[in-house]
């Protein structure tokens, strides 16, 4: 089921470490294989120590004992974990797996956790001293999730601003199935980038994998600032599109679509797609566009910049005094409906939260809004302090 290195932060006996989990790697493997054991091979380059994993119900294989022979060159310290040594009558088994010459066999189950302190032990003994620098320092807080339809290029973009072939990319769809995260320096600040699984179709229709990768998806983008929407520029927009979109800004996101494969849209197309955009994502005015390639480059940097400045827009806070003195200007800007000889009246009002910004506006009677007086004021919102991008949120309550 894994493809791309996935890393996941750990902790035991109060010693933080990372574990990076790898495809399955075959030295001789071909086409996509041969990507995802070059992802595992990346792995162990970079890594202190290596964690060998095997069957103990198989027994060491041809292909285990070639990935050992590749190992020992690297020189990096090896733990042998003996799997599915689910109970004592199987640890006769994994006592055979001296023979690979890597030192004593761990009889675990990944099932059940047996044996499994013991390993994380072992591990402990074989990593080197902790780094001096602050971890603070390395990861900060801003994270981008990269989400869409599958095949849209969200992994050539993530590679193309990493430099390298991070993630991996092959022209059959859903090749990306857990999301990948994935340091990135913006203008010597350091940001969170996560690549997700394509979304094919609604959670409740998936199955398999691609349920575990939608839930994957979803919880990455609630945990980001930023969703980076990428859209196919050469083809038509889809109602997945407006799915994918849906999920960002129901997530309170700060919001940026990003038009890929723009090296491939001619002039006939550039105007069809602006009419499916005025047709299917009118609503979404508010949201920055940006023109990419992650082909060619183009518009990358452009689509950088936007997205420190989406960050700094969802993190802000406007003074009430400020607030309050917009609300008088709205009054005199457009007459408040009324119904039955009653008129609205915003007294007055207060941010309640950022990312996304929140806020709450008391009225005399919140029954008389309407639903294109809210829009109105949420886009002079907008205008007045400059929050393009951002899902704005305002709650119209009764003054007590």
């Amino acid at each position: 089921m894994t493809r791309d290195r996935v890393a996941y932060d750990a902790n035991w006996r109060g010693r933080a470490f990372t574990v990076v989990d790898t495809g399955g790697w075959e030295p001789k493997a071909e086409g996509l294989a041969a990507l995802v054991a070059a992802q595992a091979e990346v792995a162990v380059a970079a890594a202190d120590a290596v964690l060998l994993v095997i069957d103990t119900t198989v027994g060491a294989t041809a292909v285990d004992e070639a990935v050992v022979r590749v190992l020992r060159r690297t020189r990096k310290p090896i733990v042998l974990a003996a799997n599915k040594v689910d109970d004592a009558r199987a640890e006769t088994d994994a006592a055979a797996l001296w023979s690979l010459g890597l030192g004593e066999p761990y009889p675990v189950s990944a099932l059940h956790g047996r044996g499994s302190g013991d390993l994380l032990d072992r591990i402990l003994e074989v990593l080197p001293a902790a780094p001096t620098e602050n971890p603070s320092q390395v990861a900060g807080p801003r994270r981008v999730a990269l989400v869409g339809q599958p095949n849209v290029g969200k992994s050539s973009l993530l590679n193309r601003l990493l430099g390298e072939d991070r993630v991996l990319v092959d022209a059959k769809a859903g090749t990306t199935r857990d999301p990948v995260d994935s340091l990135v320096d913006i203008d010597g600040e350091i940001w969170h980038f996560v690549d997700t699984a394509g979304i094919r179709r609604r959670v409740r229709t998936a199955s398999g994998s691609e349920y575990y990768a939608h839930l994957r998806t979803t919880a990455a983008i609630e945990a980001a600032e930023v969703a980076l929407v990428l859209l196919d520029a050469s083809v038509p927009l889809a109602e997945q599109d407006q799915r994918v979109i849906a999920a960002a800004t129901e997530a309170g996101r700060a919001l940026v679509l990003a038009f890929n494969k723009w090296d491939l849209v001619g002039e006939d197309r550039r105007e069809q797609l602006e009419r499916e955009f005025d047709r299917d994502l009118a609503r979404l005015s508010w949201a920055p566009r940006v023109n990419v390639s992650a082909k060619t480059g183009r518009g990358v940097n452009r689509l950088l910049d936007r997205i420190e400045e989406l960050y700094d827009k969802h993190t802000s806070r406007i003074g009430t005094g400020e607030l309050n003195r917009f609300l008088g200007e709205l009054r005199d800007a457009r007459q408040p409906p009324s119904r039955n000889g009653k008129r609205l009246n915003l007294l007055y009002g207060t941010q309640t939260q950022v990312r996304p910004p929140r806020f709450r506006f008391f009225v005399n009677d919140p029954g008389l809004i309407t639903r294109d007086y809210g829009y109105w004021v949420e886009n002079q919102l907008r205008d007045r302090f400059d929050l393009e991008g951002v899902p704005v949120s305002i709650d119209f309550v009764r003054r007590s």
